[in-house]
């Protein structure tokens, strides 16, 4: 058989707030100053909670107040219940401060294996308390699972769209020209996205396939959209680097990409565009109480921008 079910509507945590303060001070004058409420009114809610739970808490007269021995056990118990909605409290306040705990963080795949590896060690210092649980895909599968609840904040390039998501942005990660050595517009010092647009297709722009969002902002940056039969992907980033020093083509290359690539002086050249960046940003879940201390971890992480990027300029 289950248990019966006992309605609590009668049962405040106030009335044993009460309750608890009479048993401390043993007098019913104090307890009630202490509550900041009326002694009369004090004694009334006690008197109404020992209906409640038919039993007398106190032994009463004008000298003495004690607990009797169904007093002493049920008054602990009202210690514990009060101890427990304290840490409640306590525990609602602490998604809204500092963050600490699991995260589940999502990171586009041509930002992750270029940022994390700093990020984390400055993480760890900065919020000791926090447990990582980290993803890398593209950027509208990890949007999905943030809708689904299945991750708490992704990395990516701004800007996202979307009622139900709040984005905060973190810096600007300059894009790099890269060519194979022996391409015409390698000779160049500086490029401009004209440039780029108005070269011809032969040994032209390297694209990453469908679904990666540098494609887009690399299509996006030239200006330009090459005809289906002339496009050549690849399927990672890793892999358009191999096609670039094969002498396959050129592309955009996010910044933090570029580090610890000395292997590739001997195939490619790289150069700045001008202007030619995108934006990486933080984004949550609308609807998440924590989007506070979001919005400060994200300040916390704009101003710690990575090497050869930029801070983020107001519009």
């Amino acid at each position: 058989m289950g248990m019966t079910y006992i309605p609590l509507s009668g049962l405040s945590l106030r009335d044993i707030e009460y309750v608890v303060a009479v048993d401390d001070l043993r007098n019913f004058s104090r307890a009630a100053e202490r509550c900041g409420v009326s002694q009369a009114g004090l004694s009334e809610q006690v008197r109404k909670l020992e209906l409640l739970l038919d039993v007398t808490l106190f032994e009463r007269s004008r000298r003495h107040v004690a607990p009797t021995p169904d007093g002493i056990r049920l008054i602990a118990m009202g210690r514990e219940v009060l101890a427990s909605a304290r840490a409640m409290i306590e525990a609602a306040r602490a998604r809204t401060g500092p963050l600490e705990g699991l995260l589940r963080m999502g990171v586009i795949a041509t930002l992750g294996p270029y940022y994390v590896p700093s990020l984390l060690p400055l993480l760890r210092r900065a919020y000791p308390e926090l447990r990582l649980q980290l993803t890398e895909s593209l950027t509208h599968l990890m949007l999905a699972k943030l809708r689904q609840n299945e991750l708490d904040l992704v990395f990516a390039a701004l800007p996202i769209s979307g009622e139900s998501f709040e984005t905060a942005p973190l810096f600007e990660e300059p894009f790099m020209a890269v060519f194979p050595k022996a391409h015409p517009l390698a000779a160049r010092e500086t490029l401009t996205m004209e440039d780029l647009a108005s070269h011809d297709h032969e040994n032209g722009l390297l694209l990453l396939e469908d679904g990666h969002c540098l494609r887009d902002q690399a299509l996006s940056v030239c200006g330009m959209m090459p005809m289906r039969d002339q496009q050549r992907l690849a399927t990672s980033l890793e892999m358009l680097w191999h096609m670039i020093g094969a002498g396959e083509g050129y592309s955009l290359i996010p910044q933090l990409a570029l580090r610890n690539r000395a292997e590739w002086d001997e195939l490619v050249v790289t150069r700045p565009m001008t202007p030619a960046s995108r934006q990486i940003g933080l984004v949550w879940r609308s609807s998440d109480p924590r989007g506070p201390a979001f919005r400060d971890f994200a300040a916390f992480l704009a101003s710690k921008i990575p090497e050869g990027c930029l801070p983020v300029t107001a519009e």
